[in-house]
């Protein structure tokens, strides 16, 4: 059976997911990256291969995330792309006519808008962590409350707290206080995901028309509060795919099937999981820019460059470098849900 694989590599999870030819999910997993990316994506191909069945032959394979460039070269990648386009397509397949995607993830959040099937704009707020997932992590470690729990604590609220949720300092000094004065901690967390929610609304969707469906992604999903505290927000249903933790990934194996389509992939196969790499960066002093170059290496061959604003590093050394797209050219998100 032909599988395509979709890798996401974010600052807190890394995410692989192989679909069918009918785009059904075959296998899925979702790791924590721990601020390392490379080991974070050879552990995952490691317990990919084990959980696969033998006859899935690995077709296509396409990276996002954070760091799509580097697991793009390790795992030898057929299509890179930017999270925006990735979580546009995935949300597509998932829910044909959506409008509206809501994305929060570890350290980021994001919001786009479709019509018929096509990015008309987006926004993502990439500075404050209050919101995102990390902070909730923060929070339900400091309660003593388990994650997985938090969404349920916040719906058994009967008095939400008012908390102040524009920044992740004052959120966190404002739960306290209200701790020390004797609200109830099912008030005091759904009124934190009131807060986010506001948060997330006033810097994401100001002047945007947001329209149903509306499709909420990513890790944050998970939590049930913050599902009721953005439909009490929008006064709109919001719809949470089953598989809404690992939709980058998801997105990033559609796109990897639409590249092959019948061709060859550039797969390097699952002996990556053994192989050593090495990174290092340097500052290139070709011009006044002063661009800061990553470079990677495996067996002391340059599997790699980037960073450079002229593209200089990224054909130089390699003998890949149809891949190697430089960022810049990656920021602009246009997608059809075909």
């Amino acid at each position: 059976m032909r599988g395509f694989l979709g890798v996401d590599v974010g600052s807190v999870s890394t995410n692989l997911v192989v679909l069918d030819e009918r785009g059904e999910v075959v296998s899925l997993i979702y790791r924590r990256t721990q601020g390392q990316p490379i080991n974070a994506v050879q552990e995952g191909i490691k317990e990919l291969e084990s959980d696969l069945a033998p006859d899935v032959e690995i077709a296509g394979v396409g990276t996002t995330g954070s760091a799509r460039y580097l697991s793009g070269v390790i795992i030898g990648a057929d299509i890179i792309k930017n999270e925006i386009t990735a979580h546009a397509i995935a949300a597509s397949h998932v829910a044909p006519k959506v409008r509206t995607v809501l994305e929060i993830g570890g350290q980021d959040s994001k919001i786009i808008l479709l019509r018929d099937g096509i990015v008309v704009d987006f926004a993502m707020n990439t500075v404050c962590a209050a919101g995102t997932g990390s902070f909730l992590d923060h929070q339900s470690a400091r309660l003593g409350i388990p994650i997985e729990e938090f969404g349920g604590h916040a719906l058994k609220a009967t008095v939400p707290c008012q908390i102040a949720g524009r920044c992740s300092v004052f959120a966190e000094s404002d739960m306290i206080h209200k701790q020390q004065i004797g609200y109830r901690m099912e008030d005091i967390i759904y009124g934190l995901c009131q807060a986010l929610v506001r948060n997330y609304l006033n810097n994401l969707a100001k002047g945007k028309e947001l329209a149903v469906p509306i499709v909420f992604q990513g890790g944050v999903a998970a939590n049930a509060g913050m599902k009721r505290a953005f439909e009490e927000a929008l006064q709109m249903e919001v719809v949470i795919p089953e598989h809404h933790h690992v939709m980058g990934a998801i997105g990033a194996a559609l796109m990897a099937k639409a590249a092959v389509r019948d061709g060859a992939t550039n797969f390097n196969g699952f002996s990556v999981s053994s192989a050593e790499y090495q990174t290092r960066s340097f500052h290139c002093k070709g011009c006044e820019n002063n661009c800061e170059i990553v470079k990677i290496q495996a067996e002391g061959k340059t599997l790699a460059c980037w960073g450079g604003r002229c593209g200089k590093w990224e054909l130089e050394g390699t003998e890949n470098t149809e891949l190697l797209v430089h960022p810049s050219v990656d920021k602009q998100a246009q997608v059809t849900s075909g």
